[in-house]
């Protein structure tokens, strides 16, 4: 099969739409269940490249929730301690490696991940297909399904879930085409391989040490950034995207967009947020909301109008500015990545707010021994990739 029809383009004015083969070629995907559509398939196959190239880069399966074509998370399979485990809901879940990425990625943002689309380096288990199942998502891409998996998945929308496989062999052809306003662009495909040599070749900071753990980081936030739609920045920690800022006008913006879900993903590991005692039955994606709601200035709002009622067992003391400022001093270690030269070092200074560490830029503004100073400063280290990730 070489074509596709779909129920419509991204509007449900947008018709007719479909995805075919130019060349006559089959198509390298298969619809398993659902009916996928035109964003979906954006999503699907965006996300596809996402965890094959980490997945070639780390030998570590992978996976990524992507909502509107960038990824809200993406992540590679390490061990997950206790505390990580509560809050990304999966503290009652054996997980498997590919369970295990996918939990990470979509516990960033969970909030941003509401409705996703799933992308996994490796065949999809029982183990993934439960954790997913309960979860609101779109669908899912995956090189292959074992037998229960796809059974679980195919319980999930009333039986209308989308499941996709994809052929992990498939290489599309060197250039790509894409039509806008009836005009028809060219270019080569990003082909670009991102990997350690990159980002160790160039260290122009004082400070030049790089353990194992930061190169990883690094390698998780270029290639998440090389499928997400700029400007953006990417912050990353034990092996997982935590905060991604993607499709803003200036690169200050990507960096505190991003650095402010940073903040929050640690902000939920504070002792007061883990200790919230919740109503029973309280839906997950509430859950979610109201815990972002307890993080942020809103909650004496909650307090005020007695809506905490609503939410708690118990009336819970608001998590204050100055315990807030404490325990984010805690986190350090940070990695970060962004897909183009940062022109002057307030970008550094914003990242330095979030724990920020190491980073990865391309170099190249005139304004590159500012943002040199600016990391010595705070003793970082940073990287010049001399490449540049922009994606639209």
């Amino acid at each position: 099969m070489n074509e596709l029809s779909l129920k419509y383009g991204c509007n449900p004015n947008q018709k007719p739409s479909r995805i075919f083969m130019k060349n006559g070629a089959e198509l390298p995907v298969e619809v398993l269940n659902g009916k996928p559509g035109y964003i979906n398939f954006l999503d699907a196959f965006n996300s596809w490249q996402l965890v094959k190239e980490l997945k070639a880069a780390t030998g570590l399966p992978a996976a990524a929730s992507f909502k509107h074509v960038s990824p809200a998370g993406a992540a590679v399979a390490t061990e997950l301690s206790d505390t990580l485990k509560k809050i990304y809901f999966v503290d009652d879940l054996e997980l498997s490696p590919i369970a295990s990425a996918y939990a990470k990625a979509r516990g960033a943002d969970r909030m941003s991940s509401y409705g996703d689309w799933v992308a996994l380096s490796d065949t999809c288990d029982a183990q993934t297909a439960t954790l997913l199942a309960r979860e609101v998502s779109d669908g899912i891409i995956a090189p292959d399904y074992t037998e229960e998996a796809l059974e679980i998945l195919k319980t999930k929308r009333k039986g209308n879930y989308n499941v996709v496989k994809i052929d992990p062999n498939y290489t599309p052809e060197p250039i790509e085409h894409k039509d806008v306003f009836g005009i028809t662009f060219e270019q080569g495909r990003n082909e670009l391989k991102i990997d350690e040599e990159m980002i160790t070749a160039n260290i122009p900071t004082k400070n030049k040490e790089l353990p194992p753990e930061a190169k990883r980081d690094l390698l998780i936030a270029l290639i998440t950034l090389k499928y997400t739609q700029s400007n953006s920045v990417c912050y990353a920690k034990d092996g997982q995207a935590i905060g991604v800022g993607a499709g803003q006008q200036s690169r200050v913006h990507c960096t505190r967009l991003a650095g402010n879900k940073a903040d929050i993903w640690w902000l939920r590991q504070h002792p007061k947020v883990l200790g919230l005692q919740f109503v029973d039955n309280i839906r997950r994606p509430d859950r979610d909301n109201t815990i972002d709601v307890y993080i942020s200035d809103e909650y004496e709002d909650v307090l005020r109008d007695g809506t905490w009622q609503n939410l708690f067992k118990v009336k819970p003391e608001p998590l204050t500015d100055e315990e807030k400022k404490e325990w984010l001093a805690k986190n350090t270690g940070v990695s970060l990545g962004s897909d183009a030269f940062f022109p002057f070092g307030d970008n550094i200074e914003r990242a330095k707010k979030s724990g920020v560490q190491y980073v990865a830029q391309p170099g190249g503004s005139i304004r590159d021994d500012n943002v040199i100073e600016t990391c010595d400063k705070y003793n970082m280290t940073m990287a010049f990739t001399g490449i540049r990730l922009f994606h639209h």
